[in-house]
């Protein structure tokens, strides 16, 4: 393990955070993250979106984000750090695009677990009313809280039960889903995947500016880097992994939901502002209400616990690197002596959660209006990402591997490009918004001396040097 406590010291850092983290644990962490179940909760909004090729969207999704998943394995090799988008980017441009790069994904980071508690305790408010849902996001955030600042070591073990339970739920959904559709309720279609009566590129990029909310959380796994008992290699592999695996779970449940969805010109009329629609889908499916209960608790339960507690670990550890840069107020770069974990981030996090939630949790919109500002923040980012590989491989180091250094990212920059223009235009005014908020901070620290600089910025990862394979 000593060389990466090296890998890290090169970087002008002490290694803190405590490496516990095998490869499956990565695997469970972004498997949670991105909830195995997450198109259940937006089904609906996504099947009305694309005109009913939910599943063309979700494809789309995968490709875009292979490519971005590419582009991280590849600056995480290089800067094998804590921090993201944020590191990998101000390292391989600068440290102020970086900061503003950090700023963009903390849009991600922070309002996504916000959204996660809130869609957990509505749901849960709608199953069981007579606990308000005020009193559902204490619980969440509670318990997240309580499990995260005990150790990452804890937390990877309750992810990986709750990992367990969302696996089983969806077995059983596509296990009584298929059969449904072999027994005569459903009919087959590749409808879903492409309908040439209705496809246009405007109607399923703006789908997939939405259903890229379910493939957030893979790009988490590098808030590990420094906690991760195989380095770089291992952060790299689980995040294409995970990408790939979810995105194929993805595509099977929202297939089989579409078949069997019982009206599907009215949801592309009427959309779906109860986030119904898959609960539908699956009340069809098991002709009767027990499968869709089953899968509604299951959603609710997913996105307000685990998916919410490895959501609140990736923005604390993103505050974390950015206050020991001196780019956030010093107290977030202070780790419990017991536990290793940034405690007043995770601290910090649970406040604002409880807030925003509290606050949202009275708007019609508040749903919709925090999973737009969500993708907005990330994709964003991942532009970012993919322009910070060219500039540090082609630009800097003069690499000759066009291929993975160059086409690559520049294919994932103009797909990512793609769907942001074709992104809600309320979430595209807002994420600008708060990018100029950015930029308006970042010129406050540059007035009070506070330029942000990287320690060992200019020191390039070891070409030579291989990571440790323990635990992989």
């Amino acid at each position: 393990m000593s060389f990466l406590a090296d890998e890290v010291q090169r970087f002008g850092y002490r290694q803190e955070l405590s490496r516990q983290l095998r490869f499956r644990d990565l695997l469970a962490y972004g498997l949670v993250y991105m909830v195995p179940i997450a198109p259940m909760a937006i089904f609906g909004e996504v099947f009305a979106t694309s005109g009913g090729m939910v599943v063309g969207a979700y494809a789309i999704g995968v490709v875009a984000l292979i490519f971005t998943a590419h582009s991280y394995a590849r600056m995480v090799q290089a800067f094998p750090l804590s921090g993201s988008v944020y590191t990998y980017v101000g390292r391989g441009i600068g440290a102020p695009v970086g900061f503003l790069a950090g700023w963009a994904i903390l849009l991600d980071y922070v309002l996504v677990p916000v959204l996660l508690y809130l869609v957990a305790a509505v749901t849960m408010h709608s199953i069981v009313p007579v606990v308000p849902v005020w009193l559902w996001l204490l619980a969440f955030v509670g318990v997240n809280t309580a499990i995260n600042s005990r150790g990452i070591r804890v937390t990877a073990r309750f992810t990986r039960i709750m990992l367990g339970a969302e696996l089983a739920v969806l077995g059983v959904f596509l296990g009584v889903g298929v059969w449904a559709i072999a027994t005569g309720r459903g009919r087959w279609t590749w409808a879903p995947l492409y309908d040439s009566d209705t496809f246009t590129w405007s109607v399923v990029l703006a789908a997939t500016s939405i259903a890229v909310l379910s493939f957030l959380g893979f790009d988490g796994i590098s808030m590990l880097a420094e906690e991760s008992k195989g380095g770089s290699r291992a952060i790299g592999r689980a995040m294409s992994a995970v990408l790939l695996l979810a995105g194929l779970l993805f595509i099977a449940q929202t297939w089989v939901a579409a078949i069997l969805t019982p009206d599907p010109q009215a949801l592309i009329a009427g959309g779906d502002p109860d986030g119904t629609a898959f609960y539908a889908a699956a009340e069809v499916a098991a002709a009767g209400p027990w499968l869709a209960v089953v899968c509604a608790v299951a959603t609710a339960l997913a996105w307000g616990l685990p998916d919410s507690m490895v959501a609140q670990v990736a923005v604390s550890r993103l505050l974390y690197a950015m206050a020991r840069d001196r780019q956030m107020p010093a107290f977030l770069g202070t780790l419990s002596r017991r536990h290793a974990v940034p405690t007043n981030a995770i601290m910090l996090v649970s406040a604002i959660s409880l807030v925003l939630g509290f606050y949202m949790s009275g708007r019609d919109d508040g749903i919709a209006l925090l999973a737009s500002l969500i993708n907005f923040g990330a994709l964003v980012a991942f532009g970012a990402l993919h322009i910070s590989v060219v500039v540090h491989y082609i630009v800097r180091t003069r690499s000759g591997n066009l291929l993975a250094h160059l086409l690559m990212p520049a294919c994932g920059a103009a797909i990512i490009g793609l769907v942001i223009w074709h992104a809600n235009v309320a979430a595209q005014r807002l994420g600008f918004v708060w990018l100029g908020l950015g930029v308006l901070v970042l010129i406050g620290l540059w007035v009070a001396g506070r330029r942000p600089r990287l320690p060992g910025a200019a020191t390039p990862a070891p070409k030579h040097a291989e990571p440790v394979r323990e635990g992989v």
